[in-house]
């Protein structure tokens, strides 16, 4: 998977617009009757909103970040 603790999401419309389009996407395949891709779609997008907006801490990112001189 990718690196969700990551600078470019503490911008907090980033963040909305990956678990929005994650989830509309999901919802888009099952209304095409494909349960497999939505359920895919639906995991991946409850996992970014669970990153997202309950285990992302701000400060711990930009220190690591700070800290590793921005590398990684």
């Amino acid at each position: 998977m990718f690196d969700v603790q990551h600078p470019f999401f503490i911008p907090l419309w980033r963040r909305i617009v990956v678990v929005a389009a994650c989830i509309g996407w999901a919802l888009l395949e099952l209304s095409w009757g494909n349960p497999g891709w939505s359920i895919l779609f639906g995991a991946i997008g409850a996992y970014c909103a669970h990153q997202f907006f309950v285990a992302f801490d701000i400060e711990a990112i930009r220190k690591k970040y700070t800290d590793e001189g921005g590398s990684s």
